[in-house]
């Protein structure tokens, strides 16, 4: 057998081999959605769970509907306007005997990956309508069109672009989404609390649920994230020093930040140090094919603290709440990984054939890396700020306050919870404060006539005034919390406890179905707030309480009062209304 028959039969074998390869990256990416939703859904809060869920479910699925029709044309479609654009194409119908196959479902599931990080930031308070148009809008328009610039053969390319797998085309444009996104909506109820002058004087951590699930989520990641850097590999060679690549950077990144949090806030922090392997991730994904050991370890070093820098500038200088750091890890990471390449791209590395700035090569390819950066961030600002307030305008971007508080699952999908059968403690902050989002609540009452007021707020008969001291027992809607307790702070009740019940009365609650099926008795969370009074009178906390709580509808709450007997403050031995003076 000659020798080209054997290179022939080579080419071919070699030609399949990572044509198939090419789809089970595919795949691998596709199962990153998975990654993507217990990180989100162990980040946030248990009555927000199924919400989560549904959403990161929904976005694949709505963005391939919108691919099929618009997506995948505009992206790889033939060139127009000067590489600007792909032209729509709809040859999956017409022509499909010829159609590429492949290509539309690597990039395709690519394109959810995009929309998906938007869901993050936006956690907790966004309506799932608005989620599904802004998903939808992203799959059909926004990123379709800047990867064509960057993988369809656009103007970008042209130039000498490199964004090998979507630091730039994926993460940077779904993390400026999310940070514009969530700035547009507002932060998340009891996030900051605010002076006088709107001036935030604090931030608030909302611990997530399920700390397990966001690492099991991470791990997902990572794992599909050899597929989602490997997948477009050519030769044997490239794809091991990708893989290479792919481990160095996320762990380098996850050792740094380790050593960050453990020095500056004296213990080494989980949730961080999740969000630093995924950052290291980002980072590697435009680069992770022509840079060598020495690159890969630099840029995680950076990412693992470009990723504590972007939640802290969040959190304390912009004060935008994103619930999962998807900003700080996708928007960050993918600016500095796309800038990356013009850094620390080398020849060495199999198939590359630029060299960055600390390679010899100059400052050519770092212009153009910062071109792209600059170009593909303003496509993005001016796009999805358009897509974000028109949303905002019309159906509106935010749930209401009740529904927030409440959660989601029972609000937008009729779930009473993502996890039946365990009692579930969600109450956002327990600081006596007013912040931005809260009012004493008497709006309802005001509106009320004047008999209702009457009745709802006269306490008929007087409390033994013998007893001096009295505890009082509130039973109350969970969506009126907040409004209570800066309701009674402002009476001068300054300490309280919480504790979070599930019930119903008569009425058996709401009917709510499940899979389709009626549920007998839906018990409803409700908060029980208690308050020990003693040169407060009495009747003022019931009277505030009444306000504050009535709304003239079934299950506005009951308000319980029993006298105290005794009061011992364990610290100083004092009894009585002395034990009460720091609580009052």
């Amino acid at each position: 057998m000659s020798q080209d028959i054997l290179t022939a039969i080579s080419d071919a074998v070699g030609t399949e081999v990572f044509g198939i390869w090419f789809l089970i990256g595919a795949a691998l990416v596709f199962f990153m959605q998975a990654g993507f939703a217990m990180v989100e859904a162990g980040f946030t809060r248990a009555k927000n769970a199924g919400n989560i869920i549904m959403k990161n479910l929904m976005d694949f699925c709505i963005g391939t509907c919108v691919f099929i029709l618009i997506g995948f044309g505009l992206l790889l479609g033939e060139d127009a306007l000067g590489g600007f654009i792909g032209i729509p194409t709809l040859g999956i119908f017409t022509n499909y005997a010829n159609f590429d196959w492949s290509n539309f479902v690597f990039n395709l599931v690519f394109c959810a990956t995009t929309a998906t990080i938007v869901s993050g930031a936006m956690a907790e308070r966004t309506k799932f309508l608005s989620y599904c148009i802004y998903s939808a809008v992203i799959s059909a328009v926004v990123y379709p069109i800047e990867a064509h610039w960057i993988w369809g053969g656009g103007w970008l390319a042209a130039l000498g672009f490199h964004d090998f797998a979507g630091s730039c085309a994926i993460h940077m444009v779904g993390g400026l989404s999310a940070f514009i996104g969530a700035a547009i909506e507002g932060a998340r109820i009891g996030k900051f609390t605010r002076d006088e002058k709107g001036k935030v004087t604090k931030v608030h951590a909302f611990p997530g649920h399920n700390i397990v699930i966001g690492a099991l989520g991470c791990f997902i990641l990572w794992f599909g994230w050899y597929g989602f850097n490997g997948a477009a590999a050519s030769t044997g060679a490239q794809l091991a020093s990708i893989f290479m690549a792919t481990t160095i950077a996320p762990a380098v990144a996850t050792v740094v930040c380790m050593i960050f949090t453990w020095v500056k806030y004296g213990k080494p922090d989980v949730s961080m140090c999740l969000n630093a392997s995924l950052a290291g991730l980002v980072a590697i994904t435009a680069p992770c094919d022509v840079v060598d050991a020495t690159g890969s370890i630099i840029i995680g070093v950076v990412a693992g603290l470009l990723v504590v820098f972007g939640v802290w500038f969040c959190d304390n200088v912009v004060h935008v709440d994103d619930p999962v750091g998807a900003v700080a890890v996708h928007c960050c990471n993918g600016i500095w990984g796309t800038i990356a390449v013009g850094l620390f791209a080398t020849t060495n590395a199999p198939e590359c054939t630029i060299n960055g700035l600390f390679y010899g090569g100059g400052f050519h390819q770092l212009g153009l890396q910062l071109l792209g950066v600059i170009t593909v961030l303003a496509w993005t600002a001016v796009t999805m700020t358009i897509v974000f307030k028109v949303i905002d305008k019309t159906v509106g971007l935010r749930v209401s306050e009740e529904e927030e508080i409440v959660g989601l699952d029972i609000k937008e999908h009729g779930l009473a919870s993502a996890y039946a059968g365990f009692s579930l403690m969600d109450i956002t902050e327990g600081s006596m404060s007013v912040n931005e989002n809260t009012e004493l609540g008497v709006d309802d009452y005001d509106r009320a006539t004047e008999a209702q007021k009457e009745a709802s707020v006269k306490v008929a008969g007087p409390v033994d005034p013998d007893a001096g001291m009295h505890k009082v027992v509130i039973i109350a809607k969970l969506s009126r919390y907040e409004k209570l307790k800066n309701a009674l702070n402002s009476l001068g009740v300054t300490g309280m406890t919480v504790t979070q019940v599930m019930g119903c009365g008569i009425q058996k609650g709401a009917g709510e179905k499940y899979s389709g099926v009626e549920m007998d008795v839906t018990v409803l969370p409700k908060v029980k707030v208690e308050v020990i009074v003693g040169n407060i009178p009495v009747e003022k906390v019931i009277e505030t309480a009444k306000k504050t709580l009535y709304t003239g509808h079934v299950g506005d709450g009951k308000i319980f009062v029993y006298n105290v007997q005794k009061v011992v403050k364990v610290r100083t031995g004092e009894e009585d209304l002395e034990a009460l003076k720091d609580v009052e």
